[in-house]
């Protein structure tokens, strides 16, 4: 009987030691990121076959581990989404305050750009109003520069982050191989830490890459991203990597490495936080930059359209206000090396241009396009010859040299435009203020024509011109210089050799307009007129959509991506703070509820030990009585 309670009391001394222990592990870990509490699950030892059954005391049934297995999976659910959308929020934040902002926006310098037009053309013989309309187109080229550079900084700060980010993916993958080794090696006896340790790394990695995780009945933790790249396979660990883009050496792709080379990786393989700088910079920041293009584009064709069509202080045509850098062609760096194949590109057509990537693929026979963001088709036509060239959404293409079949090229219509758009004029002289003609109306008409607007179609052709006579046969037959009769209706653009007037009014048969060429130093208005209205003229969208209301739009969509990003972010916040809430009110230390087991076990602690001690004095009673 000594004996079994000596024992009874030893198993008691060391289950409620090794409980104190925990409960001491537990309160060491409060703060430690990614412990789960940990607990003793005591049981009986059955007592011995007899009359009685006394037991036999206590053992240590399992050390458990408390953690639940769905809550994990939604927690790795949840950071995928917060390193995601942290990304995209922070981001497409920084794009709106550059475009919308007051001191960075091109708000400001676009009103006072056009504020001077006016300007000139209330004064067009003002050499202070021709200056400041001067001053302030250079205030917004640089404007526009100023915010593509921006765009451009943040691209690579895009960059920056995605190589500091693929390398602690990697990182952490290869620490949950490690992990995942010594898990197996330990089996059944496996430290609940280890799998503390390897559930923190894998939360780390899902914010970072996304997770799915699959467990091996050895105990090894597969982990997989949202997309289904594998990045742990038991104790190997796979390596992501970024390599060139083909088409543009300075931007980076993801890609695996595998034993048979590096593989690029498709758009959607990864989430987290390397997710959304990809998406990021596919949704937000490369339309923002090619929108900027666009608009640069419309608005500096457009410009120039108009001073060409009058004439300079001087009295001749006027030439480009700005000056643009030509459309982006980038060869595909897997192309054919014996290919000698290269485009020359300009913008054919404001109206029609999109600013979406395109990209131009041989087949051996002929050239298609498509988009470069979702693969569909572009219409294309034309044969690529100087006489007929390629159009694709608004941008003409001249080929030269010899493609090979599978050559494929890059066209980015405007994304270089907000960038390289500057002033071409530097002189304010050579501001085509005035119209390239007068326009006299007989006395002896009869309709009511009240004047018109000239502009120069052809320089060269109008180099000669000294005047002309429009007689109108009838209200819809019109001849130019007793020239061949040529129909006519309200509106339409009267042409001649190297001009077009418009006309106001409705004519009459038998009258007659004189045109004659302005002269040095004029004080007409008529082109200025139409340079401080090109805000307002419809060119984007085929005609159907301002500079000035695309800008407007492009601020909002913008900030409706920023507002989008904060609310999603936001929300999903909510989402994990309650997840984590949940994975503590099961896995997180409770200080107030370790004190109290402290204090219950060591309460047993020292019972157990009065045990031991009650027994001995038995034990020492007996051999007294033995002695004797």
């Amino acid at each position: 009987m000594t004996t079994n309670v000596l024992g009874t009391g030893t198993s008691a001394l060391i289950a409620f030691q090794r409980a104190l222990a925990t409960v001491g592990h537990n309160v060491a870990n409060a703060a430690t990121p990614g412990y789960s509490r940990q607990r003793v699950e005591f049981e009986a030892r059955p007592g011995q076959t007899s009359l009685l059954n006394i037991g036999q005391g206590v053992d240590v049934d399992n050390l458990r581990r408390l953690a639940d297995g769905l809550v994990y999976a939604r927690q790795l659910d949840s950071s995928s989404e917060m390193g995601r959308l942290t990304q995209m929020s922070g981001l497409a934040s920084r794009v709106d305050g550059l475009i919308t902002g007051a001191d960075t926006g091109l708000g400001s310098a676009w009103s006072g750009f056009f504020n001077a037009a006016q300007g000139l053309v209330a004064n067009p013989t003002s050499s202070a109003a021709r200056d400041q309309l001067l001053t302030t187109g250079k205030q917004l080229t640089t404007r526009w520069n100023m915010l593509d550079n921006q765009l451009s900084q943040i691209g690579s700060d895009v960059e920056s982050s995605l190589k500091d980010r693929v390398d602690s993916a990697n990182r952490l993958a290869g620490e949950i191989a490690n992990l995942n080794r010594d898990i197996v090696s330990a089996g059944a006896n496996v430290s609940p830490d280890l799998l503390d340790q390897r559930d923190l790394r894998v939360g780390q990695l899902a914010a970072l890459v996304g997770a799915e995780t699959v467990m091996q009945d050895n105990g090894a933790m597969n982990v997989f991203t949202t997309g289904g790249q594998p990045m742990v396979l038991g104790n190997k660990a796979m390596q992501l990597a970024t390599v060139a883009d083909p088409y543009q050496a300075n931007r980076s792709q993801l890609a695996v490495k595998t034993e048979a080379g590096t593989v690029p990786l498709p758009a959607g393989a990864l989430s987290g936080e390397i997710g959304g700088l990809l998406e990021f910079r596919s949704s937000v920041l490369d339309p923002a930059r090619a929108e900027l293009g666009r608009l640069a584009t419309a608005f500096a064709e457009t410009f120039n359209a108009v001073q060409r069509g009058g004439v300079d202080y001087a009295g001749n045509p006027g030439s480009d206000f700005f000056t643009l850098p030509p459309p982006q062609l980038n060869a595909h760096a897997g192309n054919n090396p014996a290919s000698t194949a290269s485009f020359s590109a300009g913008i054919g057509d404001v109206g029609a241009l999109t600013g979406n990537n395109v990209v131009l693929r041989f087949d051996g026979t002929n050239w298609g396009a498509t988009r470069a963001d979702t693969g569909q088709p572009v219409t294309m036509t034309g044969t690529g010859v100087a006489g007929d060239p390629f159009v694709v959404d608004g941008v003409e293409l001249v080929l030269s040299g010899t493609a090979s079949a599978g050559d494929r090229f890059l066209l980015q219509p405007t994304a270089a435009a907000s960038g390289g758009i500057t002033l071409a004029l530097d002189d304010g002289d050579g501001i085509a203020a005035a119209s390239p003609m007068t326009v006299g109306l007989d006395t002896g008409n009869t309709g009511n024509i009240t004047g018109g607007n000239a502009q120069i179609t052809d320089p060269a052709l109008f180099a000669g011109f000294t005047g002309a006579n429009i007689a109108f046969l009838d209200a819809t037959t019109y001849s130019v210089d007793g020239g061949p009769p040529m129909t006519y209706t309200p509106g339409a653009t009267i042409s001649g050799s190297g001009w077009s007037l418009t006309i106001n009014g409705t004519p009459a048969a038998g009258d007659e307009i004189n045109l004659g060429r302005t002269g040095p130093r004029s004080s007409d208005n008529g082109n200025a007129r139409l340079l401080a209205v090109v805000d307002a003229k419809d060119v984007l969208n085929g005609g159907t959509t301002d500079v000035t209301a695309a800008m407007s739009q492009l601020a909002g969509r913008v900030g409706g991506d920023a507002r989008h990003a904060k609310l999603n972010l936001e929300a999903q916040q909510a989402i994990d703070d309650q997840v984590t809430a949940e994975r503590e009110s099961i896995s997180g230390v409770n200080l107030d509820e370790e004190a109290a087991d402290m204090m219950r076990f060591q309460q047993a602690y020292q019972a157990a030990a009065q045990v031991i001690a009650t027994a001995d004095t038995m034990f020492q009673t007996l051999l007294s009585a033995v002695r004797r």
